[in-house]
């Protein structure tokens, strides 16, 4: 059995080859041979996740023809990958990218700092804001008021509190997506929707086709629940997803699931727009895909004159292709564990008799939080507050990120919580090694991929400012020049710091 689970066309590869920025040479470097050059430039398209992890690559003579090159620059290239790790084979079936031996992979998501380290590290692993108030004190004393009739009852909803389950679809039919409360389902957050969704659909070994880079945690649920990944690639900055890349992979490794972040993606923070929104549910049910989307980012746009697209869930009036999951979490308090899904009622109820095996409920006090939030007008007032605070924060990390490291390539995203950031040819997972020791805590790219991708990038949330967010750019940019130089122990413990 073929061990690839995409394939990239000789023209494709040739065309990613020719817009990479090659390292300058030092004085008296000679220049590498041809075959070695097409080597090390394959190998950083891997590890920057431009070409996915089991990618089948092309035959040596399509390649040749697409480069100009002679064939045995290629096979001599194909060769010196698959010494380094970097390229399997097999008679019959190919060669596919792969990742060696000892590199450094991702073993779980990035869990939140426990609170007795604030005082002296700067946490910019966990992207969340603290509590927004005086709207969590008010949805509480909000609740409370509503809980007694609740009390009486045996106070397990499987689907969700009705109150808040026609709220919810209230605001989808607000947004121009007719919905009914049969149409949705509350869950323990994102992550419990998500949950539920792969138990449901995916079994252990199914494929599931992802963004690359896409969220760290989802990435590791997935993989817990035995899925087979399928990477694929994201266009360079902000500009989205890869259609054609896409397609390609829709039609070839026929994913049972796809899993996409429409909204202000996490981590490059780029935003679909509605073409693309329309062409990628369109490919999806061509393919017989369910397509996951998450819009746990929707209400996080920083910019007022951004026009958001609609969701992608209105390209699919029937309901059979799309899946979309929403959350409390990040537009209001990641400890309000209140998520939601929407999809057709006949997967809803699916759903539902599936959750008795699993957590029965969602929290009934959390969930006439939410509803009230949602029924006064609170929660409007509260996500406001949110996004002029991501604003602030945004705008401060950026400047002081330019200001330590003006080597760092990043694109400011118009909305979300994160920045993306290429690292200057430094390692992320080294960087995020050392910078615990000088006192801040980052996530290295390899989180964000499948098998060990994009090692040239880390990721920083919104979720620091003013002096903090200088201090952080500061232990960065000490951070970077220990790796540069490979002085990675001995480092000192970092100082307190005070906000």
């Amino acid at each position: 059995m073929a061990q690839w689970t995409s394939a990239v066309g000789a023209t494709q590869l040739a065309r990613q080859l020719a817009v990479q920025q090659p390292r300058p040479a030092g004085p008296g470097t000679r220049k590498p041979p041809a075959y070695r050059a097409l080597a090390d430039g394959i190998r950083l398209l891997v590890l920057e996740g431009r070409v996915p992890v089991a990618s089948r690559l092309p035959a040596e003579r399509e390649l040749a023809l697409a480069l100009s090159v002679s064939r045995t620059t290629v096979a001599a290239a194909y060769e010196a990958l698959r010494t380094e790790g970097f390229l399997e084979s097999r008679r019959g079936a190919g060669s596919w990218t792969a990742v060696p031996a000892g590199n450094p992979l991702p073993a779980r998501g990035l869990e939140p700092l426990p609170p007795e380290s604030l005082g002296s590290m700067i946490d910019l692993g966990c992207a969340a804001l603290p509590a927004p108030e005086p709207w969590l004190t008010r949805s509480v004393q909000g609740a409370l008021e509503e809980l007694p009739p609740y009390a009486h009852t045996h106070g397990d909803y499987p689907a969700g509190l009705p109150a808040l389950r026609e709220m919810l679809a209230e605001r989808y039919s607000q947004r121009g997506i007719p919905t009914m409360p049969e149409q949705i389902m509350v869950t323990t957050g994102a992550m419990g929707a998500m949950d539920a969704i792969c138990h449901l659909f995916a079994g252990r070994g199914e494929r599931i086709a992802v963004e690359s880079p896409s969220y760290a945690n989802i990435l590791q649920l997935m993989r817990e629940a035995g899925a087979r990944l399928v990477p694929v690639a994201m266009e360079e900055g902000l500009g989205g997803w890869d259609l054609s890349r896409w397609k390609q992979v829709l039609r070839d490794a026929a994913p049972r699931l796809a899993y996409v972040v429409a909204d202000f993606h996490n981590p490059t923070g780029a935003l679909a727009d509605e073409d693309q929104r329309r062409r990628l549910v369109d490919a999806a049910r061509a393919a017989g895909t369910v397509l996951i989307v998450d819009e746990t980012m929707s209400e996080l746009r920083l910019e007022d004159d951004l026009e958001m697209p609609r969701p992608a869930c209105a390209f699919d009036p029937a309901g059979g292709t799309v899946i979309t999951v929403g959350s409390a979490s990040k537009a209001f308090w990641a400890g309000m564990r209140i998520g939601w899904v929407r999809a057709a009622p006949d997967v809803i109820r699916s759903l539902v008799a599936a959750r008795a095996y699993a957590d029965l409920g969602t929290p009934v006090l959390e969930q006439l939080a939410v509803q009230w939030l949602m029924r006064t007008g609170n929660w409007d007032e509260a996500v406001s507050a949110r996004r002029t605070q991501a604003r602030e924060n945004r705008d401060a990390l950026v400047g002081a990120v330019r200001r330590e490291l003006p080597s760092w390539e990043f694109a400011v995203p118009r909305g979300g919580l994160t920045l993306w950031v290429r690292t200057g040819g430094l390692s992320g997972s080294r960087l995020a090694e050392v910078g615990e020791r000088v006192g801040v805590r980052v996530p290295s790219g390899p989180r964000f991929g499948v098998d060990g991708a994009f090692e040239g990038f880390v990721r920083l949330p919104f979720t620091v400012s003013g002096a903090v967010a200088d201090e952080a750019a500061a232990r960065l940019a000490a951070a970077a020049r220990l790796v540069e130089t490979g002085v990675t122990t001995g480092t000192e413990a970092p100082r307190t710091f005070v906000a």
